[in-house]
């Protein structure tokens, strides 16, 4: 493979090694994967982390307050129910968000 796109990590990311050809690249968004590894199987990495901006994320709340933005959710579940969250978002027929209530 070219390209690995690692959204798991964990045991995912050690077996993603070896289908990268030399030169491919992993791409991980649960974390930066070890730099020593990807030497080793002659690969690359990257790990393309967001930084969060209170002017950002405060201009976001004036919208939705506003009326401007409309989030769209799905469903709302308890934590308890992650794992049927999860088997929710695997059936790929969502539109929008699922959110997970800890109250």
């Amino acid at each position: 493979m070219d390209l690995v796109l690692d959204t798991i990590g964990g045991e995912v990311q050690q077996r993603s090694w070896v289908v990268l050809k030399s030169g491919g690249i992993l791409v991980s968004t649960v974390g930066p994967p070890p730099g020593d590894v990807a030497l080793q199987h002659k690969v690359r990495v990257a790990s393309p982390f967001v930084q969060p901006s209170a002017t950002q994320l405060a201009e976001i709340a004036r919208l939705i307050d506003a009326g401007q933005l409309r989030p769209i959710v799905e469903t709302v579940l308890p934590l308890a129910e992650a794992r049927r969250g999860h088997e929710i978002i695997q059936g790929g027929h969502t539109r929008g968000k699922l959110v997970l209530s800890i109250n």
